[in-house]
């Protein structure tokens, strides 16, 4: 007998009759006396005798329903885990991100996952794009938001964005008062710069062009955040990624569009040789969810 004819089987000797055990199962009466003849035929034994119109089980079938009772017990057991596998309630997840990221995109969805998953244990470290590479091939996280990330074989791309750059700086700053800041207009100026010897670096340089030249980048920092920090308490200007400052996080602060074509690849990567789980796929898409919802704040 296989799994369907044990299903009938059971719910037949459950509801008492064929008509009680279709309803039961949602079917027909007669798809019902199909399975059930096909049931004996594997079984080879005789499961019912009719009486005056009625299905009365045999010895043989009262002592195999027993057993079935007890495997079914099991069945369940599975479809119920099946079900908390597709909708979890209890999951856990580890992240590593950029710390351009965190900030509001990184929050913003597991906040929104949280609601989805109420039970979620979450880890999220915040590292350099080295580092992320590093915990996904070693497998110690599951997934990596990287701003500008290292290329590894052994990753794959999840999803991917592109963000511009835009610049910071004291509500009584002078470029306050422009609608777009170009990189003509930072010449004479203290611009909180990255090294060159880091991507984000060399986008900038790039970015910059030849009015590099006529700005003051005596103060570098790793970090688009960390700029933000220092154009807050009024060392310089700073030109950052746009997702450092996506949501308005610092007080004190405008932000202007910076004028250049560079862009900075945002992606969200896993290790090729790990399947995502159910719990992984929400983030992502709560992740996508943030990133067109900063979209609509920008515009």
């Amino acid at each position: 007998m296989n799994l369907r004819q044990m299903e009938v089987f059971r719910a037949v000797m459950f509801a008492g009759g064929v008509n009680s055990a279709a309803a039961l199962l949602h079917v027909s009466p007669p798809a019902v006396s199909k399975v059930l003849a096909q049931a004996a035929k594997a079984s080879g034994l005789a499961l019912f005798e009719r009486v005056k119109g009625r299905l009365i089980p045999t010895p043989e079938a009262q002592r195999l329903y027993q057993d079935i009772e007890q495997l079914w017990q099991g069945v369940e057991k599975v479809r119920d885990t099946s079900r908390e596998l597709a909708r979890p309630t209890h999951a856990s997840l580890r992240l590593v991100c950029s710390a351009s990221l965190a900030p509001y995109l990184v929050s913003h969805a597991v906040a929104q996952l949280y609601e989805r998953v109420p039970r979620l244990q979450c880890r999220v470290q915040v590292v350099a794009p080295d580092i992320i590479n590093q915990t996904l091939v070693e497998r110690s996280t599951h997934l990596g938001i990287a701003l500008a990330p290292h290329e590894h074989p052994s990753l794959a791309t999840v999803r991917s964005y592109q963000c511009g750059l835009a610049c910071v700086m004291r509500s009584d700053h002078p470029l306050a008062r422009k609608k777009v800041v170009k990189p003509s207009d930072l010449a004479g100026l203290r611009v909180i710069s990255s090294p060159e010897s880091v991507p984000f670096g060399q986008t900038l340089r790039r970015a910059f062009g030849a009015s590099a030249a006529a700005m003051h980048r005596d103060f570098e920092c790793t970090s688009s955040t960390t700029a933000c920090w220092f154009a807050q308490a009024g060392v310089g200007v700073a030109v950052v990624d746009q997702v450092a400052i996506a949501g308005g996080l610092l007080a004190g602060l405008e932000v202007r569009p910076f004028q250049s074509a560079e862009k900075l690849p945002v992606e969200i990567l896993r290790n090729r040789y790990r399947p995502m789980s159910v719990t992984e796929h929400a983030f992502v898409e709560e992740f996508d969810a943030a990133w067109r919802g900063m979209g609509e704040r920008s515009a």
